[in-house]
C-alpha cells in the first residue's frame, strides 16, 4: 500500500525524475480509488513536495493545486485542493492565466504573469505560471467523440521563468492520468 513516504523524493534528482516520481506514486495512489476529491488532494501533495526537493526555480514554487469545474456555472472553475496560500475561490472562463486555460482546453505557460492580459494576481509573489487542462472524453450533440474540461492543475513560482517545456510535458501526461484516474 502506498503511504506518506510517497511524498519523499530524493535530493539531488532531476526534474524529470521527480515528475517521473510524481506519476508512479500518483498511479500507485490512484489504484481503487476513483474520488476526484481525494486523488487531487494527493496530486497536490505529490507536486509540492517533489518541487520543494529539486532546486531552484522549482523550489520556488509557491502554490500548486488545482481549480474544477464549477457544477453551479458551467463557464467558472472553483477551488479544488492545493498547497501554497489561501487562494481565489472561483475563476470564470477567460479569465486570468487559469481561465485561458479553461476556455481554450490548452496549456498556458507563462514566463511573466506580470505580462500577461488580464493575470489574476492571488498571491502577488507570484511571477511565472503554468496551467494545464484536465479533460475527459464526452459525445458532442451530433454524437461525435469530443473532450470536455473537468479541472486544470495550477502552478505558481515565485521567480519569473519557473517553468519550461520539460514541466508541460509531464504535467499534460498527469492531467491525462487524472483525466482517466477519476470520477468526474
Amino acid at each position: 500500500m502506498v503511504h506518506a513516504d510517497s511524498s519523499t523524493f530524493a535530493a539531488g534528482i532531476s526534474r524529470e525524475e521527480a515528475y517521473t516520481q510524481v506519476l508512479e506514486q500518483a498511479e500507485a495512489l490512484f489504484d481503487g480509488q476513483r474520488n476526484w476529491v481525494c486523488n487531487l488532494a494527493n496530486t497536490a501533495s505529490l507536486l509540492w513536495h517533489a518541487y520543494k526537493s529539486l532546486p531552484a526555480p522549482s523550489s520556488e514554487v509557491n502554490w500548486a493545486g488545482f481549480y474544477v469545474l464549477d457544477p453551479s456555472k458551467p463557464s467558472q472553475l472553483i477551488l479544488g485542493p492545493f498547497h501554497g496560500k489561501v487562494a481565489c475561490q472561483t475563476i470564470a472562463f477567460g479569465r486570468g492565466v487559469c481561465g485561458a486555460a479553461a476556455s481554450t482546453m490548452e496549456t498556458q505557460l507563462v514566463p511573466d504573469v506580470d505580462l500577461f492580459p488580464g493575470h489574476i494576481a492571488c498571491d502577488g509573489d507570484s511571477k511565472s505560471e503554468i496551467v494545464v487542462p484536465i479533460r475527459i472524453p464526452a459525445s458532442g450533440d451530433d454524437g461525435e467523440q469530443k473532450t470536455k474540461l473537468v479541472g486544470i492543475i495550477d502552478i505558481d513560482c515565485a521567480v519569473k521563468g519557473g517553468f519550461d517545456e520539460v514541466d508541460r510535458k509531464y504535467l499534460e501526461k498527469l492531467a491525462e492520468l487524472l483525466g482517466k484516474a477519476c470520477d468526474w
